[in-house]
């Protein structure tokens, strides 16, 4: 008996328990080409081998959801396929991939690494955010760097200006400003607050958290608070502890803030730093209980292959007295940086589209991280979305670090439509990586 032909994603097939990725070194195959099973798709190379990647069936290729170059995880879809074998209905897929035809009434589907245990729909109620006052341009910088002009520097960065701190500022302070602003466009009461998890690499002091000073601010008492540290993507990491916790049933209304006051952490001297790094701070409600803006799916990882390209070894916002063997400044390896974050955003990006069920052109908006214009045109390039759907506000404030996708949601609120799908996206120290889809 013939089956109708189907659609399904072909993933790649993991070669070691410890792989976790690989990357494509080449494509045999191009869109509307016809294939037969054993047929060498790609080539690939992993860190424990190379190998080929063969057609588990006969089909047509329907779409390449990956560039040559390109590091996949292997929990991640590489092809889109058209085939009549009906043996690839019953296929196993590679773990943490879902298997898309299952018929109504049959057993649970697997789940994905960003979908375990959601039967409980969890969503963001309202963001807000906070920026100081105080506005520095380009030209006040230049003075340090007389060789250097506000057009080359504006080229480099996409910076203008950015916002700073005034002089005895307080990152919980500006946690508190946006944590208001995001309690009142979520319609709840600080009273009604279940728990506070707090994302900042520049806390008020080592201990206690920022979380619990911010909880004494509120005047809320008896709810779980604390600091998480992921750098520029803390506030995506925080937003997925939030989504846990709602879902595991310890708190609801969760209040998720980042606060960054990078400005007394950055050498004045040094132009790979003091040109990028804003102050700001960026706040959500996250609930499991009441209608608001559904999270679809999250991302998180991190790679240690990065450790050395964003640093700072001394905590805290303040420069402390007597550290005379450390360097209290934030450094970074700018070049380095530059290849990493592209391809790390691109590739998030591709794959947290695939493992939301999106094509590429249903997304409406990306709001990444505001790490540098030049980076984020490159991570277009190379995600398959237009940068013209990259919502970037960096030109005004700057790279505020874990504080700048809230306040870029902030910014755009007043055009977004219902049912806007958004990704949200992260590259920060550490290298830490993070993606969640959303549904406005």
């Amino acid at each position: 008996m013939n089956t109708k032909p189907f659609k399904i994603s072909l993933y790649l097939p993991s070669q070691a328990a410890a792989d976790t990725e690989a990357t494509i070194t080449k494509w045999n195959i191009a869109p509307g080409d016809a294939f037969e099973k054993g047929q060498v798709l790609a080539e690939i190379e992993s860190a424990k081998t190379s190998f080929d990647f063969e057609a588990p069936c006969n089909g047509t290729v329907v779409k390449i959801l990956a560039l040559e170059g390109d590091t996949i995880s292997y929990e991640a879809p590489v092809v889109e396929i058209e085939t009549d074998d009906a043996d690839m209905k019953n296929d196993i897929p590679v773990a943490g991939a879902v298997k898309t035809d299952v018929p109504a009434g049959s057993l649970k589907k697997e789940t994905q690494p960003g979908e375990r245990h959601l039967e409980k729909k969890v969503c963001i109620l309202g963001i807000g955010g906070y920026l100081p006052e105080r506005v520095v341009s380009n030209i006040e910088l230049l003075k340090e760097f007389p060789a250097l002009t506000d057009e080359y520097m504006f080229g480099v960065t996409g910076i203008k200006e950015r916002r700073w701190a005034k002089e005895g500022e307080k990152p919980s302070e500006m946690a508190y400003k946006a944590a208001i602003d995001a309690l009142k466009r979520s319609g709840i009461e600080a009273k009604d607050v279940g728990a506070i998890v707090l994302s900042t690499e520049t806390p008020d002091m080592a201990m206690p958290s920022t979380a619990c000073i911010l909880q004494d601010m509120l005047g809320i008492r008896g709810v779980p608070a604390f600091d998480m540290h992921a750098a520029c993507s803390g506030w995506l990491y925080a937003l997925s502890v939030a989504r846990g916790l709602v879902v595991s049933g310890v708190a609801d209304n969760i209040l998720v803030v980042s606060t960054e006051l990078q400005s007394q952490t950055i050498d004045k001297t040094d132009m790979e730093t003091c040109f990028l790094l804003g102050d700001g701070a960026g706040a959500a409600v996250v609930s499991g209980s009441r209608d608001g803006h559904p999270i679809k799916n999250v991302i998180l990882k991190a790679d240690s292959k990065g450790l050395h390209m964003i640093k700072r070894a001394v905590p805290g916002y303040k420069i402390p007295m007597g550290i005379e063997n450390l360097n209290p400044w934030i450094r970074m390896d700018g070049h380095a940086l530059f290849r990493f974050a592209t391809e790390g955003f691109s590739t998030i990006i591709r794959d947290l589209t695939a493992l939301s069920g999106w094509q590429s052109d249903e997304v409406r908006w990306v709001i990444p991280h505001q790490a540098n214009r030049r980076i984020l045109k490159a991570a277009a390039q190379r995600s398959g979305i237009p940068f013209e759907r990259f919502y970037i506000n960096i030109e005004r404030v700057g790279n505020t670090g874990s504080a700048s996708i809230s306040n870029a949601l902030v910014d755009l609120e007043k055009d977004l439509h219902k049912g806007d799908k958004m990704v949200l996206c992260s590259v920060g120290a550490g290298i830490t990586i993070a993606a969640l889809s959303l549904e406005w």
